[in-house]
């Protein structure tokens, strides 16, 4: 059963130039108690994507069109006072930088304590028990001690751990997780995706994981949604991406960002396989494919006609003329 549901979801910038359509016709799902990997470039929608699942918006930002059906409620209809029930209560966000999502003023007792007090009406008493326990989950040692200091006391890590126990304070439903670990080393890392596989299994929540490392989806998601360019391009269960040989199908985009991963069996004169070209600017976008202009297989078709995203199988569905691999437009 779906927890999150998001169809045809258009959400736009208003700008002196034009709309920039940050995301266009998203639809994406998420089942209760599972993990959806989104992946893709800096600039294809995912973060985007995010925040209209929490309607957090710039003033020149809105839903133009879609649908976000979260829990059987939708979303896209809610004012702000419906969406503050929703927001850190039943939907919690972590946010890409720990050290510019908390505020270096305030003690981590006084953050995480605004959660429990806010949505859970709690004392402060009662606020900070429930915040050393979270602190705990989170594998932070000397609770008693971190929760009476600030943010820049703490590493990266232990900063990053916070975030995460103040995100599942209320145990919500769904956890967003956008880019976690982009600025933590490889050990911290492993640690934190241990922890966030840990919370998932003992709580029950479902997360959405947005990231640039395909290596971290492998390992984290169950199901992977590839984003392009404000589309989803490919989305299929996490052994279609990477295993060879389990479909014959594949979008040229997941192609060339599998190529480019590089491996240790690798010879290490051998150049490491790159994607060519750029992201178009999004008040320039192409009017057919908007991979066309970086693809191997393009064709006078892929150029003018923009590709509807279909299914090629039960669990997999891909945006392109010429989804099948080894059939592609140009023969290869």
């Amino acid at each position: 059963m779906n927890l999150l549901e998001i169809k045809n979801l258009h959400t736009y910038f208003e700008t002196k130039r034009g709309l920039i359509k940050a995301v266009y016709g998203v639809n994406l799902a998420i089942e209760k108690g599972k993990t959806l990997g989104v992946v893709g470039e800096s600039g294809s929608g995912k973060s985007q994507t995010a925040m209209s699942i929490l309607k957090l918006f710039e003033k020149n930002q809105k839903i133009y069109e879609g649908e976000i059906i979260f829990d059987g409620e939708h979303v896209e209809n809610m004012n702000n006072k419906q969406m503050e029930h929703i927001r850190g209560n039943e939907i919690s966000m972590i946010f890409q930088e720990p050290m510019t999502s908390l505020n270096p003023v305030f003690t981590v007792e006084r953050q995480l304590n605004e959660a429990f007090m806010l949505h859970q009406d709690m004392t402060k008493a009662e606020a900070t028990a429930e915040s050393l326990k979270m602190l705990e989950l989170v594998k932070i040692p000397n609770p008693e001690v971190v929760i009476k200091q600030y943010p820049f006391e703490l590493s990266g890590g232990m900063n990053q751990r916070v975030m995460i126990a103040m995100a599942l304070a209320c145990k919500p439903k769904l956890l967003i997780a956008d880019e976690p670990t982009t600025a933590l080393d490889v050990t911290i890392q492993a640690q934190i995706l241990k922890l966030m596989n840990d919370l998932k299994r003992d709580l029950g929540t479902s997360i959405m994981f947005i990231t640039h490392d395909l290596g971290v989806i492998n390992q984290m998601a169950d199901d992977v949604a590839v984003m392009y360019c404000g589309q989803v391009v490919e989305i299929a269960p996490v052994s279609y991406i990477f295993k060879e040989g389990t479909t014959k199908y594949s979008h040229p985009y997941t192609e060339g960002l599998l190529k480019s991963i590089p491996s240790v069996t690798s010879d290490k004169n051998q150049r490491l396989e790159t994607i060519p070209g750029s992201v178009p600017h999004p008040l320039d976008i192409p009017p057919g494919c908007r991979f066309a202009a970086r693809c191997p297989y393009a064709t006078q078709k892929c150029i003018d006609e923009m590709p509807e995203i279909k299914k090629v199988s039960d669990v997999q569905e891909i945006r392109c003329h010429y989804p099948e691999k080894g059939v592609r437009s140009n023969g290869r």
